[in-house]
């Protein structure tokens, strides 16, 4: 073989090896590697950049204020996705082995992406946070260790509203024989309510309409022409991005009342209204959180990381719907990352570890008051049995210029849906040839 042959097979080794080991980088670095799937671009942006701005605000502002956590820097990288689950599953193929552990989670931001997510997680060690969305059946921890519907599944979700629908009729018994309109985006994110309002509509007596609205969500006339032929009593709205503005001035268009639309907790945010003007006023729904920017982890975001010129959206849009649940997001992924750091150690951690501290993660009353968040979350706890740790939210409704809590907590029936999720967790695990975990040997 000649030099130059052996020069070039010699490289070939060198960046062949240089491939497979960690980034040289990261090699002594006590740092925290935290990707962010976003959609900053395209039709679901006007809901996607608050929650982005949100989470990574709460990210730097832990960095700038903390150092991190307990000493760990959080290594923040974005990766655009569009919405789109094949580009989804591409940022989570890309980011998954970068950092000095690896990805400590994934928060996708995307029920389709979750899917597809489902199956690649537990072989890469990786959890997924899906705080709000994805498959109700994640609820069951037992049989899917590493998916965590955090606060609320969409079958909690559509419980919550039908609850309150109930109450503004009179009660349970006065929904006989009312309609009741789901207009749903027609992916797997709108369709995971329909198990629930099919099996309540049986139970109830109601008449329940299910109407697609094709991706993204922006040619809906025929859909609410069909809503004023078919005059339904309430219309439950399951839309994102364009799509939930669209509904809501096609209702104008067809004088059905705002007042009598409930969206669910991702069709009740800013962009979804403004835009509206005039018409939106009277729309109601589901809120798993405050509004407002007057907590003190606002006012740490303020000063660490706007203040020196590293926030990632609008000063103004502090507070809003979608930058705290954002902000909630990031809350959750790093008090998991905390709880971990309690048992393994305070360094970076493996994504195996997180898992083991999103399962275990308890964040009471006091840890609220501690984080400053006073009044904007509720307590919650995890177990191996429950990914979910209870569903709550409340109602709210826009008056034109902010959003007005109408209700209490309401809570989802869980004597009704923990029995319907064992049973889709138990299909699931069958399709997938999952070996349920037995929680009461599980610490």
């Amino acid at each position: 073989m000649t030099r130059r042959l052996l020069a070039t097979a010699g490289a070939a080794v060198v960046l062949a090896a240089a491939a497979v080991l960690p980034d040289p980088a990261w090699a002594q670095a006590n740092e925290q590697f935290m990707p962010v799937l976003v959609y900053r671009t395209g039709p679901y942006a006007v809901n996607g950049i608050p929650f982005a701005d949100g989470y990574s605000d709460y990210l730097n502002m832990l960095n700038e204020r903390d150092g991190g956590i307990n000493g760990v820097k959080l290594v923040i990288e974005e990766c655009e996705t569009g919405y789109a689950t094949d580009r989804g599953v591409e940022c989570y193929e890309r980011l998954k082995g970068k950092g000095p552990t690896g990805a400590a989670l994934f928060n996708p931001l995307s029920t389709g992406i979750t899917y597809a997510l489902m199956d690649r997680a537990p072989v890469d060690k990786i959890p997924v946070i899906t705080m709000g969305y994805g498959r109700t059946e994640a609820a069951d921890g037992s049989v899917v260790p590493w998916a965590f519907p955090i606060l609320g599944t969409y079958w909690s979700a559509a419980d919550i509203a039908m609850n309150y629908i109930s109450k503004e009729v009179g009660g349970v018994a006065k929904l006989k024989g009312k309609r009741i309109a789901l207009v749903y985006h027609d992916s797997p994110y709108g369709k995971e309510p329909i198990p629930v309002l099919r099996k309540l509509a049986q139970d109830y007596g109601f008449r329940f309409d299910e109407l697609p609205v094709t991706h993204p969500g922006v040619e809906q006339k025929a859909t609410w022409l069909q809503i004023r032929q078919n005059r339904p009593d309430y219309v439950l709205l399951w839309g994102w991005g364009v799509m939930n503005s669209t509904s809501i001035k096609e209702a104008a268009a067809v004088n059905f009342p705002r007042e009598r639309m409930v969206g669910v907790w991702w069709s009740g945010a800013e962009p979804d209204v403004r835009p509206g003007g005039d018409q939106s006023k009277g729309y109601k729904a589901l809120a798993l959180h405050t509004t407002g920017s007057g907590a003190t982890a606002h006012e740490d975001i303020r000063r660490f990381v706007y203040d020196r010129g590293k926030g990632k959206g609008k000063r103004e849009e502090i507070g809003e719907v979608l930058y705290n649940r954002g902000m909630m997001n990031a809350v959750l992924a790093t008090e998991a990352i905390r709880t971990a750091q309690e048992r393994y150690g305070k360094k970076p951690l493996t994504g195996e570890q997180v898992r083991w501290g999103i399962e275990n993660l308890n964040i009471t009353e006091a840890r609220i008051q501690d984080l400053g968040l006073v009044g904007m979350m509720r307590p919650v706890k995890l177990s191996c049995s429950d990914h979910e740790g209870g569903s709550r939210a409340r109602v709210h409704q826009w008056d034109g210029q902010k959003w007005v809590i109408l209700t209490d907590w309401i809570e989802a029936n869980q004597k009704m849906l923990r029995p319907m999720v064992e049973a889709a967790a138990k299909k699931y695990g069958e399709e997938k040839k999952i070996t349920a975990r037995d929680c009461a040997k599980t610490s």
